[in-house]
């Protein structure tokens, strides 16, 4: 049993899904894609599913043959700013933005959206392991997401962002404890379960 291949047929359907929203330090990245379901790509799933390998080879078959794809990123400072969900929104709205051509309806993973313009939109809860346009998101959020903090890495090794990419590991959590925070960390998210001691 695949992925469907569409929501609603004989219309412009983008996927929309984000990555990095549980994350410690670094941006929320969200993508949109409008898949050619004339044209389709097999081995689409959810990208937690999927190793780094089979991501990376996706991506590429993705951007190349989608119809039309866009990817944007939030920077931890305006989550601070924000608050995650809505920096995780905003994020989406400037990836459907990116979108050469206007969908008809948009395929939202997760429970919750703020509406974008006057598209239609429908909340599809684990839609990412349901719909093929929504795992393409998935996978070039993701994607684009570990490609910058393995970026952020270099200037920060002790983190060990080039593993955990942000996430709240054991190995991160500790960097945190003996180094502090950095310009990239979510001031606004808990870093250590000791918050009080730790010196920023």
């Amino acid at each position: 049993m695949g992925l469907k291949r569409y929501y609603k047929k004989g219309i412009i359907e983008a996927g929309c899904d984000e990555a990095g929203r549980g994350c410690l330090a670094g941006p929320v990245f969200a993508a949109a894609v409008i898949l050619d379901i004339k044209n389709p790509i097999s081995g689409l799933d959810d990208s937690k599913k999927l190793s780094e390998k089979k991501r990376s080879a996706l991506r590429i078959e993705i951007e190349e043959r989608a119809l039309s794809f866009g990817v944007a990123m939030l920077s931890n400072l305006e989550i601070d700013k924000h608050n995650i969900l809505k920096a995780s929104f905003m994020a989406m709205h400037a990836a459907i933005e990116k979108l050469g051509s206007q969908p008809e309806l948009l395929l939202i993973d997760g429970n919750r959206f703020i509406p974008y313009k006057k598209i239609k939109h429908e909340c599809i809860i684990k839609g990412d392991s349901k719909y093929q346009s929504i795992a393409a998101a998935s996978i070039l959020a993701k994607t684009y997401r570990d490609e910058y903090m393995m970026k952020l890495d270099e200037e920060f090794p002790q983190y060990h962002w080039n593993k955990n990419k942000g996430y709240p590991t054991l190995d991160h959590r500790d960097g945190i404890r003996k180094f502090g925070a950095t310009i990239y960390h979510r001031m606004s998210f808990t870093l250590l379960n000791d918050q009080l001691s730790l010196e920023i």
